[in-house]
């Protein structure tokens, strides 16, 4: 459906315009989708890509300024989201033995086992995005999504 039918707007837009709409009207539905996937984990997204993060780390502990540029979501309270994770038992932090000043966060087995029991549900969630999409169309959307966000 095209854009214009969506927001129920008669006026000639410009492509540019229509760009930015669908963008961000997309995003919407994908975060929606998303986060239905994780509602019932009584996870936000932010979280789950915490989680994620400590994951990717194989055993070795982060600090909190790697986590926050690794995040999706720049402007996420960090602090905030490990408190939440450590109140559920996700992950854990301790204070840097060679820094006092640094904290070392980790994902616990609990955490582990929670994404091992979300990623057949989020590769599912993704594929029903991509299914309209051939191989070499996911390639070129991301290529073009990539050079569109190119802000110089």
């Amino acid at each position: 459906m095209r854009i214009e039918e969506i927001i129920k707007s008669s006026v000639t837009m410009d492509t540019s315009k229509k760009v930015v709409l669908n963008l961000m009207y997309t995003q919407n539905v994908v975060t929606e989708k998303f986060n239905e996937v994780i509602k019932p984990y009584d996870l936000s997204a932010e979280q789950y890509n915490v989680l994620r993060i400590l994951r990717g780390q194989k055993g070795n502990p982060v600090n909190m300024s790697l986590i926050q540029e690794r995040m999706i979501a720049k402007n996420s309270n960090t602090t905030r989201l490990i408190d939440k994770l450590l109140l559920k038992d996700l992950v854990t932090r301790e204070v840097c033995p060679n820094n006092r000043r640094k904290m070392e966060i980790l994902i616990t087995q609990k955490g582990l086992d929670l994404l091992t029991e979300l990623d057949p549900k989020v590769l599912e969630n993704e594929q029903h995005f991509a299914k309209n999409l051939d191989q070499n169309e996911l390639e070129q959307l991301n290529l073009l999504l990539e050079k569109y966000r190119t802000l110089i």
